[in-house]
């Protein structure tokens, strides 16, 4: 975990890579549930015994499922101290190279690639790489949006 002293510091490091998550087994059960909060119950996502014999050997992840890893694997990566609140502001280019086999353990790494202030507060860019233990190619690569607002020798904006 890499901690920042506060949204200055965190700014400063924009251009280098922050760090890596933990490794996260993705389990059979855990995408049914997804599945099931979803709707998207896609038998490439929760048959097991259809899915043995179609292209992928097995279930997979959903993709979308992948995408909702990131906050807690961005968690465990960074920590900004002295910030007022800090709020997901969307995301840019996202890609999803490679499927991820249920079962398999996924880690996520993470780059800040921009900064840029705003009247808002300092709008910030994540790209975040989720990789499958074993594999040379990601599962997942997606730039995160965040929007900072406040904190220690940073003014909060004026409501408007």
């Amino acid at each position: 975990m890499r901690s920042f002293a506060d949204l200055a510091e965190f700014v400063d490091a924009t251009g280098e890579h922050l760090g890596y998550s933990e490794w996260l087994e993705v389990t059979q059960e855990k995408v049914d549930q997804f599945a099931g909060a979803t709707g998207d119950l896609q038998w490439i996502h929760v048959d097991p015994e259809r899915a043995a014999t179609g292209p992928f050997g097995g279930t997979i992840v959903h993709g979308y499922m992948t995408l909702a890893l990131l906050p807690a694997m961005m968690r465990q990566i960074f920590e900004i101290e002295n910030v007022e609140l800090g709020v997901n502001f969307g995301l840019g280019k996202v890609r999803f190279p490679r499927p991820v086999p249920v079962g398999s353990r996924v880690r996520g790494g993470a780059e800040l690639t921009s900064v840029r202030e705003g009247p808002s507060g300092h709008l910030t860019a994540v790209r975040m790489t989720v990789e499958i233990e074993g594999e040379a190619r990601a599962a997942c690569v997606a730039d995160t949006l965040s929007l900072f607002v406040g904190g220690k020798n940073l003014p909060v904006p004026a409501a408007r």
